[in-house]
């Protein structure tokens, strides 16, 4: 089965040879989908900014996959602190309205989060 890298706007993990995510036949896999503003390449201070982004990247990368966000089956948060819980879940319940819709989510708190990141998101999705 043939993988096709998703290519969305941005400088992704640091130059290293990662892509923000990949399908593979109809499975969507994202890297980590931290809070960049694409036209800079840096992470803002403002956690609500960088929430903002990584879950306006995770719309581009599921329209890159020929999906939307409906096509998410499962969503990792990685924050340095659980005091982001509001904000992300703000972003949340923009991008998974309906409380009978939304895909399962895990919360992870990671202090290793690189900088000044304090979130990052990581996802998987079915795109048929």
């Amino acid at each position: 089965m043939a993988r096709k890298v998703l290519h969305i706007p941005g400088k992704w993990h640091g130059g290293q040879p990662i892509p923000p995510a990949t399908k593979t036949g109809p499975l969507v896999t994202s890297g980590g989908v931290m809070g960049m503003n694409p036209d800079t390449n840096e992470v803002p201070e403002d956690i609500a900014e960088q929430a903002k982004w990584a879950f306006e990247h995770v719309r581009r990368i599921m329209a890159a996959a020929g999906g939307t966000t409906d096509d998410i089956a499962h969503m990792n948060v990685f924050v340095k602190s659980r005091d982001a819980r509001p904000i992300i879940n703000e972003e949340w319940v923009a991008m998974f309205p309906d409380e009978e819709s939304r895909p399962t989510r895990h919360t992870i708190q990671n202090d290793a989060l690189a900088g000044n990141m304090q979130l990052q998101l990581q996802f998987t999705a079915y795109v048929a």
